[in-house]
């Protein structure tokens, strides 16, 4: 790879957000203003080899992409459409850094206006650059129809006028961070188990680019952390194309410099003194991760920690997961009676429930309930990793039968 190549490839990893929401915040097309900067790209690679890398990679960029949507503007005011907007001189190229509109970027995409299940993938889009085709695989739909759908938010953002910019609103912001948070975790959960976990990646780099722009957000840390923790793990939770529990991972091929990350990111959390969800969660995995280190798992410390995210924010996963805990401190008859209160309905449907019970089953000793338990769970698994995981667990209460 040429440094041209190079240096516009780190332009486009570390600015594309930066760039996309300036350019598209006088107009809120965020669609023309892609087309722009994938043009000015295309300039860069063309004129950055001969000319050398210019001393500011992103004001060259920022310059030739407004230069290609002033000539569009001209086009339209020439041949105008519907819609078209009017030519407006531009702004002069910036003398020194250019400002990061990253965030306001993010708000846009978390707006109430939109369908809350577009906030993730406009902000993998929008803000990193992730192509729709990508995008779509993590979401289980056609390439077309992802594709589809963000042309149709991105115009509904044009047309109405949805503003770039951090609401002031103090009723507005909380909710809009919320919608920003759960959609970064939402891109971190969805590649979980995929191989290249990309998607993680991407999530944690937008983890940390949030605990940048909102430093007094407590659980933007606390989300950096968690993501952070999880990726620092990447590498250990699947072997031989076998999902590995927690518990079980081989320490050794755990990512040190992700976890001293994520202990800074939870501690700057702690100093601000509130206290949340995915701090309550990211206290969760350091704990587990603990374990490089001391050899063991404080379980009594897990118990109590969980007992606050039950109460914080309720969930299955939680609960099911406490219920284990229980069951680590108090023997797997007490884990079987803490899931013993969940509602059925609820867990009719729900794999992790039914691992949870299968393994406990098998602990007790009641080895046809724990291989029944095993094989609703496999029933309800789609993810190779994870059937291939019960698979070996069945196999095993079948070898001892």
């Amino acid at each position: 790879m040429t440094e041209a190549a190079r240096a516009a490839e780190t332009a486009a990893r570390a600015s594309y957000g930066k760039l996309v929401a300036i350019l598209a915040k006088r107009s809120g097309d965020i669609a023309s203003a892609e087309d722009a900067l994938a043009d000015a790209f295309a300039k860069a690679l063309v004129a950055w080899p001969g000319t050398g890398v210019p001393q500011n990679p992103e004001a060259w960029l920022l310059t030739a992409a407004r230069n290609r949507l002033t000539d569009a503007q001209r086009r339209l005011v020439r041949f105008p459409e519907t819609d078209a907007m009017p030519d407006l001189p531009e702004p002069a190229p910036p003398a020194g850094p250019v400002p990061d509109e990253r965030l306001a970027l993010m708000m846009v995409c978390a707006h109430p206006a939109l369908p809350a299940d577009l906030h993730t993938p406009l902000m993998l889009q929008t803000v990193l650059g992730v192509e729709a085709a990508d995008i779509a695989r993590a979401f289980v739909v056609t390439p077309s129809a992802m594709a589809q759908r963000l042309v149709r938010a991105k115009r509904k953002i044009k047309d109405a006028r949805i503003p770039f910019q951090i609401p002031d609103d103090d009723d507005d912001l909380p909710d809009r961070l919320g919608a920003v948070r759960e959609a970064v975790y939402a891109a971190h959960a969805l590649d979980w188990l995929a191989p290249t976990d990309a998607l993680g990646q991407e999530a944690l780099y937008l983890a940390d680019l949030l605990r940048q722009l909102v430093p007094n957000d407590a659980e933007a840390h606390g989300l950096a952390a968690l993501i952070a923790f999880g990726q620092a793990r990447r590498l250990a939770r699947i072997c031989d194309d076998v999902l590995v529990p927690l518990d079980e991972q081989d320490h050794h091929l755990w990512d040190g410099r992700l976890i001293v990350y994520g202990q800074k990111a939870l501690a700057a959390a702690g100093a601000l003194g509130s206290p949340g969800r995915y701090q309550i969660e990211a206290a969760i995995q350091g704990l587990h991760l603990d374990r490089a280190k001391t050899g063991r798992i404080d379980w009594l410390a897990l118990d109590q920690l969980y007992f606050a995210l039950c109460k914080i924010n309720p969930s299955l996963g939680a609960s099911v997961a406490h219920a284990i805990v229980t069951a680590k401190r108090h023997g797997p008859d007490a884990g079987l009676d803490a899931l013993a209160t969940f509602d059925d309905a609820l867990v009719r449907g729900f794999q992790p429930f039914w691992t949870a019970r299968g393994k406990l089953l098998a602990d007790v000793g009641d080895r046809d309930a724990a291989i029944r338990a095993y094989e609703k769970a496999l029933s309800l698994t789609v993810e190779p990793p994870v059937r291939r995981y019960l698979e070996r667990r069945l196999a095993a209460l079948a070898a001892d039968g």
